[in-house]
């Protein structure tokens, strides 16, 4: 359970990686304006502040990895429900779909992890 929690946690990671580089530096090439649906005139009025949002998911993915590799469960937990808290706020306010890409893959992650601690705790005793 431990390692299929931890793994739930770095595909997160590695989504929040994956939109750091989106909204980073692929924001006004064919990938975003394909991905996010926007003209070249719309991209260039929005890169700086797609940017700032990139930075942010950029430091969910490096908290989410800090927490798994010092072995920080509450880091992790917190990481995670940035993460969700995110979503559900990109969700509610851009774009739907975001609750699956980006909330949902957190609550996921989150379950595994209070299962893992649980099993680990009952083990111990």
């Amino acid at each position: 359970m431990r390692l299929l929690a931890a793994l739930s946690v770095l595909v997160v990671s590695g989504l929040h990686f994956g939109f750091l580089a989106l909204e980073m530096f692929l924001w006004q090439q064919p990938q975003g304006l394909e991905i996010f649906d926007m003209t070249a005139e719309q991209a260039a009025e929005t890169a700086i502040l797609a940017a700032n949002q990139g930075l942010y998911n950029g430091f969910l993915a490096v908290g989410l990895l800090w927490g798994l590799f010092v072995g920080k469960r509450d880091v992790v937990f917190l990481f995670l429900l940035f993460v969700i808290v995110a979503g559900l706020y990109g969700a509610a306010t851009a774009s739907e779909s975001i609750l699956f890409v980006q909330a949902a893959p957190g609550v996921l992650a989150l379950v595994l992890t209070i299962l893992a601690g649980r099993s680990a705790a009952s083990a111990a005793d």
